[in-house]
């Protein structure tokens, strides 16, 4: 996830399938056609990464050699959810000095979906190791000077990227004293270069293969970078032409940083595009942007190939593929947008309809165990909160809930979680889950599940706050355990609200049908289509069951779920031509 660098972030750095800073296809095309992304999914296309290079000092570090001060150096750690530590860089040895200035950088992938949480311990070393290379080093024979964690996040989302962190004594060692003053660390956070230089292409073919039998084929490109052990990662796409040998696709975006450096070698695979997600391949080439660069500059195609069944043998088709545009840009990047005043506002619905059985029963999606297990919506809240904190200045959250009776009224589709008639914030992700709890027990669970009211009462908000010239795109999380009833009235709410800063997740709980929700979730179809016929202008619906999860992996789904939203948020941006103050 890291390295230590004397220098710039090496761009060869082999993490990560896509940058903040670039952006795919479809995300640059609004009217792309999202089927393919399942397809892209199902290859390992998910998340947007963006290198960050941290750079490191301190003051009024403790003096702990009596004849000189302190001869300091940091050891960087990340920790994993386990609380597991994993020591990834050790700075340089800087010589009697209390206030350091250490010029060995760390480079670390960012990812938006994941809460990457830093540890640093600084040492004195002691003047019989100083020879040795830092690598080398027993920790456990230096002098501890004190430590300090926090999240890659919180680094990030501060606008000048700078953190001050207090040092204080080693987790798990009681201190000398309580009052005892270890210093400061300062942490400061620089985005990669190449993660705000774009390459817009158009790609054109010519003279394809037909692999329909009654029709001509439906092509589409996908983009591929070769990582370790030669295995193709998809890094981008183009929208699906129909019936079209002779296709000329919308403008494909890629970032220098996606795909590696600018002489990385790209598969380029053309298919036919099958809606049962078993395309086929009518070609494919293998060349660098630099190599599609000098195709644009001489205007001529190249041959496709298709793969003869023996190594390394291909078999040259007729069919070619051009380069009609070749231009780079440095594009904004999402890191960019945070910096300077942008935020990602969390909101929360919560499914309280009588299909989740009595909350004071165990078998209740809603029990909540005095054992302190998380049920289902507890999970979901905390899943997706615990991310989407550190991009909201406040940590006051807008919390509904819908599909219930409160004391003493109508059954309501939309009220607010904490109770209260004029307000909808709680404090903190902790604030959810007491309101929630309390909720439980001064309302009567009904029916039936309706979305529509939850939708627009957050695309007001976001409404107001566009009129207002505010900085906030808005995260709305819908929990929920069963088959919505208002599905058009839903579809005409999603397709009005996007064309405003919003994004919604919908997670289901429990074992129910979700079918209705793979509509929404415009990646596995055409875009939602209002009652009027009206087309959403993008796709701001992404759906999991919670069901899905996989712990112990790499990444859950509902990490997967995350990863999209620096996307929606740039494409709103860039649609809008809303560009970050510098």
């Amino acid at each position: 996830m890291g390295n230590c660098c004397s220098g710039a972030a090496s761009s060869a750095a082999a993490a990560g399938l896509a940058g903040v800073g670039g952006i795919a296809s479809s995300a640059a095309a609004p009217n792309a056609n999202d089927a393919v992304d399942c397809y892209l999914n199902s290859r390992g296309f998910h998340g947007l990464f963006s290198h960050i290079e941290l750079s490191f000092s301190a003051s009024n570090l403790r003096d702990r050699d009596v004849l000189s001060k302190s001869d300091p150096m940091l050891v960087i750690y990340t920790k994993g959810k386990d609380g597991a530590l994993t020591e990834v860089c050790r700075s340089e040895v800087v010589l009697n000095s209390l206030n350091p200035k250490w010029i060995k950088k760390f480079t670390i992938v960012y990812q938006f979906e994941i809460v990457q949480t830093l540890l640093f311990r600084v040492y004195d070393i002691d003047k019989q190791f100083q020879n040795s290379r830092e690598e080398m080093l027993k920790l456990d024979e230096q002098q501890f000077l004190g430590e300090a964690t926090c999240t890659l996040s919180e680094i990030v989302t501060k606008s000048n990227r700078t953190v001050t962190l207090e040092l204080m004594h080693k987790e798990g060692y009681a201190p000398q004293t309580q009052s005892q003053n270890h210093g400061k660390l300062i942490v400061h956070a620089e985005e990669s270069v190449a993660s705000k230089t774009t390459t817009e292409i158009v790609f054109r073919c010519l003279n394809l293969e037909s692999k329909d039998i009654f029709s001509k084929s439906d092509p589409l490109l996908v983009i591929s970078k070769i990582v370790e052990y030669g295995v193709p990662i998809p890094v981008s796409k183009t929208e699906v032409l129909k019936n079209d040998l002779n296709p000329t696709w919308k403008p494909v975006f890629l970032s220098v940083q996606q795909v590696g450096s600018k002489d990385s070698p790209l598969i380029i695979e053309c298919f036919d595009y099958n809606s049962n997600g078993k395309h086929v391949l009518i070609g494919k080439v293998q060349k660098s942007l630099a190599d599609l660069e000098k195709i644009h500059s001489v205007g001529q195609g190249i041959n496709l190939s298709l793969p003869t069944g023996h190594k390394h043998e291909d078999r040259t088709l007729k069919s070619q593929l051009y380069v009609d545009k070749f231009s780079e840009t440095v594009q904004h990047t999402f890191l960019e947008y945070l910096a300077s005043g942008f935020e990602m506002n969390f909101m929360v619905a919560i499914d309280f309809t009588a299909s989740n059985g009595n909350p004071r029963l165990p078998d209740s999606l809603h029990y909540i165990d005095p054992s302190g297990r998380l049920n289902a919506y507890q999970r979901a809240i905390v899943e997706v909160g615990e991310v989407l904190q550190f991009y909201d200045s406040d940590k006051r959250f807008p919390s509904w809930g819908f599909g219930a009776r409160p004391i003493d009224g109508p059954v309501s589709h939309c009220f607010n979680l904490n109770g209260s008639g004029t307000y909808c914030e709680v404090e903190g992700i902790q604030g959810i889950m007491t309101a929630y709890t309390s909720a439980l027990f001064n309302v009567s669970l009904a029916g039936p599940t309706l979305f529509g009211p939850v939708i627009n009462a957050t695309a007001t908000i976001a409404s107001q706050s566009v009129e207002h010239g505010g900085r906030r795109y808005y995260v709305l999380l819908i929990i929920t355990d069963g088959v919505i009833t208002d599905l058009q009235e839903t579809k005409d709410a999603l397709v009005s609200a996007s064309d405003l800063p919003l994004s919604i997740l919908i997670i289901g709980v429990g074992g129910a049908d979700f079918k209705e929700m793979e509509i929404l979730d415009a990646d596995k179809g055409e875009r939602l289509e209002s009652s009027s016929g009206r087309v959403a202008s993008r796709d701001i619906v992404q759906f999991v069951a919670l069901r899905d999860v996989q712990y112990g992996g790499e990444a859950s789904v509902v990490q997967s779920l995350l990863a999209e939203l620096p996307t929606q948020f740039l494409t709103y941006m860039r649609t809008r031509k809303i560009t970050p103050s510098t």
